[in-house]
């Protein structure tokens, strides 16, 4: 249910955090102005291209097994300056899930597929989700997941689309995009990938259990660990941090002096004070120490605002059971919770209470509604037994922001533990499963650590030249340069300062351009490791070395 969001501006409400990053995501293009954002080559379509891309949209795609594909259009998109032309073909899968597959012209096909996740509830195509892609020479597909419309009424009393939504949307486009391409192409694809953060995590979790011959390798970001589990622990957050009256309990102030409590106690696990906490899974703040003494009232916490602090980090109580907590430490800046509830609204209220038009997020009952949560299967996706997905040869590469507040990082790392159990330990695991927890990263980006990360060369380099990925680096573009970038499309001239750095970082195109300014870079080890400082500059990521907490 919650989408692809990088911003976490201290005065912005959940749902416009949201908002505004989807829309920067969704405006995506190549930036003729700036050699980050430029495509690699000027290739031209040929007759023969020209007639052959048409000629899909006359093909009998109807007998492709499990996902029945109706083509609408097929036609060449030719792109002036540095971008390269495409064959862009609109199509559907039967019954109702609409899909875009965008083939390079053949001479710049690299042989592969990848598939894009969704954010939020989806509900669109998001055509410009393969413009990075195709860069990279990737046939790409996109779906709307069977729905249109983002808000949750599509859901009322309309199974098909919820199945759609839950599980089946992108395996169908996917076998779908996979039949268009060997047409086009006249062979198959040699390798087939996913990519997607936060509703595009859950996705690609889904993938792995429910599919695992689909992918030869997943990237999940910031996944979604079970929608409505996800969402009753965003509820506990939000009332958490509001009084009787519904006003915030934490204000700007308190938030901030957390904060520099928790820096105070944890920024020099890595052994350099930046500001930025290394290993925020092992960091356990102490609220209660920040309580005002008797005739105090500056630069301490009162007795309400104490135990509200201690409600977000805590978590639920029966998600305690699971090792799932709430915010980690270093993501107080990000707790201005506001009072809008839609999505947990649309989740509850229109799809797993059974459209009941009289339920809102205050009737919630902590003590009892968590015993329902089983209401919610078609939108769950913690099964870990991803033994077939091994046996397969599957890899799969989970990316978590640690100061993350939509979707709050223990929830992964249960999961992640969970399927150690399962498969007889670390080593085994980490043979094909690896998660990442980015220090100072918020919700699929953005946040004060180094974040730009090149998942999918990562990710190629380990199904294809079996190249693990022991460390991944990590790079913090300058912000100067960010902010001399132009305004993404949908991001409002006034749009907070933080929100404008998020969402240029998130047009970037990788492998960057090595003429962008840095202004550090560092190590990310999968967990438990984290970076520690070992000596030299510690700007530069060679200073570091991995650590076992």
């Amino acid at each position: 249910m919650v989408e692809t969001a990088a911003f976490a501006g201290t005065q912005a409400n959940v749902h416009l955090i949201r908002f505004i990053f989807l829309l920067a995501v969704m405006a995506f293009a190549a930036s003729e102005s700036h050699s980050a954002w430029a495509w690699p080559t000027d290739t031209k379509p040929d007759a023969s291209e020209t007639a052959a891309c048409s000629a899909l949209g006359n093909g009998d795609f109807s007998q492709t097994q499990d996902a029945p594909v109706q083509v609408t259009s097929a036609k060449v998109v030719e792109v002036s300056g540095q971008a390269a032309s495409f064959c862009k073909v609109e199509a559907y899968v039967y019954p109702q899930v609409g899909i875009e597959v965008h083939l390079p012209l053949p001479n710049d096909w690299n042989g592969k597929l990848i598939t894009t996740g969704n954010g939020g509830w989806a509900g669109s195509i998001n055509s410009s989700a393969c413009d990075p892609h195709l860069k990279r020479g990737y046939a790409c597909v996109t779906t709307d997941t069977g729905h249109r419309g983002s808000d949750g009424m599509w859901a009322v009393n309309n199974l098909p689309p919820q199945v759609d939504f839950g599980y089946r949307a992108i395996h169908v486009s996917t076998l779908g995009a996979k039949a268009i391409v060997s047409r086009y192409y006249g062979k198959a694809a040699q390798r087939a990938y996913f990519m997607g953060c936060s509703t595009g995590g859950y996705q690609g979790l889904v993938a792995a259990q429910r599919f695992p011959w689909d992918f030869d390798g997943i990237i999940a970001g910031a996944p979604d660990m079970d929608e409505a589990d996800l969402t009753m622990r965003e509820i506990w957050a939000q009332r958490a941090n509001l009084d009787g009256a519904g006003k915030q309990i934490l204000d700007e102030p308190a938030r901030e002096l957390l904060h520099r409590a928790a820096l105070e106690k944890c920024d020099m696990d890595d052994g350099v004070k930046d500001g930025i906490i290394s290993n925020p899974v092992g960091c356990l703040p102490e609220p209660a120490k920040l309580l005002c003494s008797s005739g105090q009232s500056q630069q301490c916490l009162t007795a309400a605002q104490v135990e509200a602090a201690k409600r977000i980090y805590a978590g639920p109580p029966h998600a305690q059971e699971k090792a799932v907590r709430g915010a980690l430490a270093g993501s107080e800046l990000n707790w201005d919770f506001g009072t809008d509830t839609h999505y947990a609204d649309s989740l509850f209220k229109e799809m797993i209470y059974g459209a009941n038009p009289q339920w809102t997020s205050s009737n919630y009952d902590f003590d009892r509604d968590y015993k329902r949560l089983g209401l919610g299967a078609l939108y769950t996706d913690t099964n870990p037994d991803l033994r077939q997905f091994k046996a397969a040869g599957g890899k799969l590469l989970v990316y978590q922001g640690g100061t993350d507040t939509t979707e709050m990082p223990t929830a992964i790392v249960d999961y992640y533990q969970t399927v150690e159990k399962v498969i007889g330990g670390s080593k085994p695991t980490q043979d094909f499963f690896r998660l990442f927890v980015i220090p100072g990263m918020n919700h699929c980006g953005g946040g004060v650590g180094a974040n730009s990360i090149d998942y999918l060369t990562y990710l190629e380099n380990w199904v294809e030249r079996d190249q693990v990925p022991d460390e991944m680096i990590g790079a913090r573009i300058s912000e100067s340069y960010l902010l001399s970038l132009p305004l993404p499309e949908g991001l409002p001239a006034d749009a907070p300062r933080e929100w404008r750095i998020a969402a240029a970082a998130g047009k970037l195109l990788f492998p960057l351009d090595p003429k962008i300014p840095l202004s550090f870079t560092r190590p990310v080890y999968p967990y438990p490791k984290f970076a520690k400082y070992a000596s030299g500059d510690p700007n530069q990521a060679t200073s570091f070395h991995p650590v076992q907490p």
